[in-house]
């Protein structure tokens, strides 16, 4: 694990997708071959988020000049972490749904042409928000946990909220960007999306990767400073 000093982050948008980019078209071969891979991965019950998570490491390791292989995506050191926020995510849809149980009878029995009831489209709306603020919040918790080897999740949760601090419109506008790019596939054609979608989890492994770098703790340059004063 490594240490880390908690911190919001100088997010470069532009720059992640630029990398991103060039990234991907130098190691087009080998990072479609991961990603299909993950794809694979992903089928197993519990081990989507895994898959990408090993598919992060996969883009570390690359760039570094590292021997890369297959058995680096369908690797399982991450599985607990992974697994609990598969469980808090499971956990808090059954919270979401349990009033929605009580409001579906109340639509039922409205004349349709009249349109859901007031109280359900607020309520739709808080949920969408609720959940989209706790997307962009958890945002670096896979870095943290796969790149950062933050296993406990709590923490894992707790630095990604200090790192996104002031960053949650660009993080979203940069999401919006990415997803869009990724779709371009599905345009030009419906196969294509096997192609482009990569792309996004390169790019995302950049802001990741530069996240990482803003926080982590530099003892020698701790040190330096320390003997400055």
């Amino acid at each position: 694990m490594i240490r880390l000093n908690a911190k919001p982050v100088n997010f470069k948008l532009g720059e992640y997708i630029s990398n991103g980019y060039e990234f991907y078209k130098a190691n087009f071969g080998s990072l479609l071959g991961a990603f299909l891979l993950a794809m694979i991965m992903s089928i197993i019950p519990f081990c989507g988020l895994l898959a990408i998570g090993n598919f992060y490491k996969y883009c570390r390791d690359l760039r570094a000049g590292r021997n890369v292989s297959a058995g680096d995506i369908f690797n399982f050191d991450d599985f607990t972490p992974y697994f609990l926020i598969q469980l808090v995510l499971l956990g808090g849809m059954m919270v979401i749904y349990i009033p929605m149980l009580f409001m579906i009878p109340m639509m039922a029995d409205r004349d349709p042409s009249a349109g859901p009831p007031a109280l359900f489209v607020i309520y739709m709306i808080f949920v969408y928000i609720a959940i989209l603020i706790v997307c962009l919040k958890g945002f670096y918790m896979p870095a943290l946990i796969s790149l950062g080897r933050i296993i406990d999740i709590k923490e894992a949760w707790k630095i990604s909220s200090v790192m996104t601090k002031g960053n949650l419109l660009s993080i979203f506008l940069y999401s919006l960007a990415v997803g869009f790019l990724s779709q371009l596939g599905v345009i030009a054609c419906v196969i294509g999306v096997i192609f482009t979608i990569p792309f996004a989890y390169a790019s995302h492994y950049f802001a990741y990767e530069d996240a990482l770098k803003q926080v982590t703790y530099d003892e020698i340059q701790e040190i330096g400073i320390k003997n400055e004063l």
